[in-house]
């Protein structure tokens, strides 16, 4: 990797912390949590492409799956905010299915997807209860803190968001199913070089699909 590719990684992941040193079940465990995010973002349409990999700790996360857009992007499609929700589900599924467990790691990918699929509920009018807007806590245009919705209404909201969040960690499950030699592999690698690039996860995904 040349000093260019290194700072633009920094700005977009966060310097890495090399002189953490993880116990080797936490270090196979992010190495599979990560594979899974990297499985489903690479395999699922309408998704930015995967641009790296890595189980070297960086800011606060212990792993980071990053994408990059392909060109400047000012709205959001229903499908790439599902698929969104699904690459965030991605990890939990994969320490599932692969080791049995669920750990805190995927804590913030979980607070991620619910979010995302709260505004697409409550904001984009994405959901079975039409284009409308509703106000609950947590809405950056909700200045009238006495206002909000019915209780009966507010529970709509969460079964829609539920469902939405369920949907995506079900297609994240099949995904890694199908592809769990992908997954494996993946996280081998990790294990031996810590980082993939584009080229490199593609290749571990072509090879176990030989």
């Amino acid at each position: 990797m040349d000093d260019f590719e290194r700072a633009k990684d920094k700005i977009m992941m966060g310097a890495e912390r090399r002189s953490m040193v993880m116990p080797e079940e936490e270090r196979r465990n992010t190495a599979y949590h990560e594979s899974g995010h990297a499985v489903v973002a690479r395999l699922l349409p309408k998704t930015d492409p995967v641009h790296k990999v890595t189980i070297i700790p960086r800011g606060r996360a212990l792993g980071v799956t990053m994408q990059l857009p392909e060109g400047d992007r000012h709205t959001h499609t229903r499908e790439f905010l599902e698929a969104q929700i699904a690459i965030l589900m991605g990890g939990r599924v994969a320490e599932e299915l692969f080791l049995r467990q669920m750990t805190s790691g995927a804590g913030n990918d979980i607070e991620r997807a619910t979010e995302i699929a709260r505004r697409m509920v409550c904001e984009f009018g994405m959901s079975a209860l039409g284009p409308l807007a509703f106000r609950t806590p947590g809405n950056p245009w909700d200045t009238d803190r006495g206002a909000g919705i019915s209780e009966a209404t507010a529970q709509r909201v969460d079964e829609e968001v539920r469902a939405l969040v369920m949907t995506g960690y079900e297609t994240a499950r099949q995904i890694i199913g199908k592809h769990r030699k992908a997954v494996r592999g993946m996280a081998d690698e990790l294990l031996t070089v810590e980082s993939l690039d584009a080229d490199g996860i593609k290749a571990v995904i072509a090879a176990a699909a030989a």
